[in-house]
């Protein structure tokens, strides 16, 4: 069984990992929202954005990890937070705002996924996605080299696909569309940006990633072995990432963002 996510690991990196949150909000096209639901709320820290925007709001976090759902209720007490899974959740009555920021990379067949989650919305409502699309980068590919190039590779073989490729921005255009609302101005907004997070070293991003991406790779393994492998892991970040005029890694974030109101 995987371990439950680590709350406090994954806000050391809180104001960066809250930028992309704020950025999606701020392009969500509403002028007030009844009901909200933050999908993958995490520790909160994205909740408390949505709660700020729409104040007054039914306020609905949802999350699969009970230690992530403990810290939100803890930082945002005003709002509730319940267990749920993206693909199988279900609302009492429809939402004004769906907000779901760095979660469906991990969820699979976005083709029902997003048409269901578009489903969920009231006439009106926005569906607000942010992932990741970082397969390609370096500290991503470091990850799967490691875990194919050491004796942990047979424990690791699932983990090297527990993340696949997202598809094209097009694709993704011509799923929305279909159940986003057809008059007025355009009803779906896809854009890509590509963050640059100066840390202090190559040890910043393995401890940048050991709540996110690396979970998959980690959890596998005894003590022992995550130690080796974050060793081996980080010997390849320090090939990939010179360090820059000031001392710091630079790492390249690139993230997609999806805008649908149906």
């Amino acid at each position: 069984m995987a371990e439950d996510w680590n709350a406090r690991q994954y806000l050391k990196f809180e104001d960066e990992r809250t930028r992309p949150a704020r950025d999606l909000l701020s392009h969500v096209p509403l002028a007030a929202a009844a009901f909200a639901v933050d999908l993958g709320c995490g520790p909160g820290n994205s909740t408390e954005l949505v709660a700020q925007r729409f104040p007054g709001a039914d306020v609905l976090g949802l999350d699969t990890s009970p230690a992530m759902l403990e810290a939100a209720r803890k930082r945002l007490p005003g709002a509730r937070f319940a267990a749920g899974d993206a693909s199988t959740f279900t609302l009492d009555r429809p939402a004004d705002l769906i907000f779901a920021n760095a979660v469906l990379q991990w969820v699979p067949d976005h083709t029902t996924l997003f048409p269901r989650l578009l489903s969920l919305l009231t006439p009106g409502g926005v569906l607000a996605v942010q992932m990741p699309d970082n397969l390609d980068q370096p500290s991503h590919v470091a990850m799967r080299e490691t875990a194919l190039d050491g004796p942990w590779a047979g424990k690791l073989a699932e983990a090297v696909g527990a993340r696949t490729e997202l598809p094209p921005a097009g694709d993704y255009y011509n799923l929305l569309i279909a159940g986003a609302a057809q008059s007025g101005a355009a009803q779906v907004d896809i854009w890509r940006t590509t963050y640059y997070h100066p840390l202090d070293g190559h040890g910043a991003i393995v401890e940048w990633l050991k709540s996110t991406g690396l979970r998959p790779f980690l959890d596998p393994l005894d003590a022992a072995e995550r130690l080796e492998f974050l060793a081996a892991y980080q010997a390849r970040l320090a090939a990939a990432y010179p360090l820059r005029a000031d001392g710091k890694a630079l790492l390249a974030f690139p993230r997609l963002f999806l805008i649908a109101q149906r």
